[in-house]
């Protein structure tokens, strides 16, 4: 067995590779920091040099785990028949002709920043992170729940990641380049985390660094359906002001890395050393010490630890963003951004309760619309758009509001509270920074928002732009499992209708 006093480590005879492996997956000491930034040794080959080429030097995903409703966020139907429009309505923005959703009154504001795309579509109305955010050309429902099923292809985060370390080598050191908050995704529901942010067959080096907030709720969220008993405190719904990022689950946070635990952590990182030197694990440690150094800069450096340290936020600006944990992701992701960060993933996911995963809203749906989603939205989505404005940085960041589909056109009235269902045929996207125009509409849907009239844009599409805005080739080809080229972003084109 490890010890982490030094005690009782394994002698390089009695190693295993299971230990080994073991070792190399103690992330409760950090030790995934290893993991993470543990590159591979190819380069990608730069697009050309259009004017809009790496025009963003960073971006932020945020991603609604559930999808929300295209009626009620950026796509409102005013005219249509109330089973089409539902109870909201839609506001005037501040791009004449452009409305939204009356319920989003301070993102209505920052709408000349921002370019919505009204006609979003693919075939599987399911759940599918894995299927928006990256290049994976087919997708099925087995795929959901086996997050390093060999047929995955990699998270977009993932690919940035890769690609700056290719273009950039290992600077900044104290700085992973792909961080995904607040938490593993669906880590802190009653399921084992679903598909969708993974490096798959880039390396689990390329997995987002988690870190994990820690702090409670303060308010009840409304219920995902009549036969929910449970009562939660959701920080989703309301948190408190000395909740906080830390690295690790079980890992300490800003104010209690003590010399003994840094020894600590030394000391596993020694002993995985001491074992690889006697282990053929697989080729790709042959890069080890140069990452293990790197390694042992993140977890010793106040680099990320004070990027993800809110208190050094005045109250005024945290109070801006929501105190909600949507709201502090964000605001964290704006720190990481200032910080050095290349790509930063903010979900709101499933809360304890994954049924109806937080905004998968099949029942309680105008309820949980009014009371709770959209007024987090709208708090936590224009301040991030004023905030990075006001500090000179929208023009060179890339933010990215999209989910995995939309909902059904047709209201379910048969629950209480009502219901939409999954629907990808039609569905909104928002983006706006790093090199994407400001106060335009993208595409048409029909009169009942369901289908698309007018420019088609698929994910992928989303994703070939998103990574030539951040200087990255969008056809890049990296080696799947079975050695054949991949490209990162499958099928997808540069989409010049988002250019600024």
């Amino acid at each position: 067995m490890l010890s982490v006093s030094g005690n009782s480590a394994p002698t390089l005879g009695r190693a295993t590779r299971r230990e080994a492996l073991r070792l190399g997956g103690l992330g409760a000491f950090g030790l995934g920091l290893d993991s993470l930034l543990a590159g591979r040794e190819s380069s990608a080959t730069p697009a050309g040099d259009e004017r809009s080429f790496g025009r963003a030097k960073s971006c932020i995903l945020l991603f609604p785990y559930g999808s929300p409703p295209q009626h009620e966020t950026f796509d409102p139907k005013p005219t249509a028949p109330v089973e089409i429009r539902g109870e909201l309505g839609a506001i005037e923005t501040s791009v004449p002709g452009i409305s939204i959703c009356d319920h989003l009154p301070r993102v209505a504001q920052v709408m000349d920043r921002v370019t919505v795309v009204r006609s979003m579509t693919h075939p599987y109305p399911l759940h599918c992170v894995c299927y928006s955010t990256s290049g994976i050309p087919e997708y099925d429902v087995s795929l959901e729940t086996r997050p390093r099923d060999v047929r995955q292809w990699p998270f977009l985060g993932s690919v940035v990641g890769y690609a700056r370390e290719q273009q950039r080598g290992l600077l900044p050191a104290d700085m992973p380049n792909n961080v995904g908050l607040p938490w593993l995704l669906n880590s802190r529901s009653d399921i084992v985390p679903l598909a969708g942010p993974y490096a798959a067959f880039l390396g689990q080096q390329y997995d987002p660094f988690w870190p994990t907030y820690q702090g409670g709720g303060t308010r009840t969220a409304p219920k995902l359906s009549d036969g929910q008993s449970k009562l939660v405190q959701d920080p989703y719904a309301g948190c408190t002001a000395d909740g906080r990022f830390v690295l690790s689950e079980t890992g300490p946070g800003a104010d209690t890395m003590t010399p003994d635990r840094l020894n600590q952590r030394r000391h596993l990182l020694e002993q995985f050393d001491d074992l690889r030197r006697g282990l053929d694990l697989n080729s790709r440690l042959s890069t080890y010490d140069r990452h293990r150094q790197t390694a042992w800069s993140v977890l010793t450096s106040d680099r990320l630890r004070g990027a993800l340290d809110l208190s050094r936020e005045p109250v005024s600006v945290r109070d801006r963003y929501g105190m909600t944990l949507f709201g502090q992701s964000c605001l964290a992701a704006r720190r990481l951004v200032e910080a050095g960060c290349p790509f930063i993933t903010v979900f709101w996911d499933a809360y304890e309760i994954f049924a109806g995963c937080a905004w998968d809203t099949h029942a309680n749906h105008f309820p949980r619309l009014k009371e709770y989603l959209l007024p987090g939205m709208d708090l936590a989505y224009s301040a991030l758009i004023l905030d990075l404005e006001e500090r000179g940085l929208l023009s060179e960041t890339l933010v990215l509001w999209m989910s995995e589909h939309g909902r059904t056109p047709q209201i379910d009235s048969k629950p209480i509270g009502a219901g939409r269902h999954h629907w990808s045929r039609a569905y909104s996207v928002a983006v706006a920074g790093g090199g994407t125009a400001g106060g335009q509409v993208v595409g048409r849907t029909d009169a009942q928002g369901g289908d698309v009239e007018e420019t088609p844009m698929s994910p992928k599409d989303l994703l070939a732009t998103s990574l030539h805005l951040l200087g990255i080739d969008p056809h890049l080809t990296v080696p799947g499992i079975d050695g054949r080229p991949h490209p990162v972003s499958g099928t997808g084109i540069v989409r010049p209708e988002l250019f600024a």
